[in-house]
């Protein structure tokens, strides 16, 4: 259920709402409001890029590119993912297996700048905690379909 939820979360609300405005709005100190995410939302993501973290509010071009990953690869992987952990499908292993290793990589490189990078955070407690999730995700993925070649079903015998 715990996976369900983290991956309900990211589909609904971090890739198609927090990621895609990184895409969407090149320089967020001056833009046209897009027809996606709304305005109320935007506000909120600019507040908490201006207040905390300072490298999402300068999207330098590495990050962005972990950024077109999430839209791109991360966010059809969460709905297949919802899809085959709620209906326990064995098939979902290796799709899981790629997701955390490259989730994990993405999470320990953009924190790293957000630490000790040139786009250091004021607050690292807080951004670490709000990336903790996102950290403790693919140990807990791998964790379920790493145990066994068929995580959701029995073997025949």
């Amino acid at each position: 259920m715990v996976l369900l939820g983290f991956f309900g979360i990211n589909l609904l609300l971090v890739t198609y709402v927090i990621s895609l405005e990184q895409i969407v709005i090149d320089t967020p100190f001056a833009y046209a409001p897009p027809l996606w995410p709304p305005q109320p939302l935007l506000t909120v993501i600019h507040w908490w890029e201006k207040t905390f973290d300072p490298l999402l509010w300068a999207r330098p071009a590495w990050y962005r590119a972990t950024i077109w990953l999430d839209v791109l690869v991360f966010g059809p992987f969460y709905a297949v993912a919802l899809y085959a952990f709620g209906r326990g499908r064995d098939w979902i292993r290796i799709p899981s297996i790629i997701w955390a290793s490259i989730m994990f990589t993405n999470v320990f490189i953009i924190l790293f700048d957000e630490l000790r990078g040139a786009h250091a955070s004021p607050h690292p407690v807080v951004v670490v905690m709000a990336n903790a999730a996102w950290l403790l995700a693919p140990f807990i993925v791998g964790w379920r379909v790493l145990r066994k070649q068929h995580p959701f079903t029995e073997e025949g015998a």
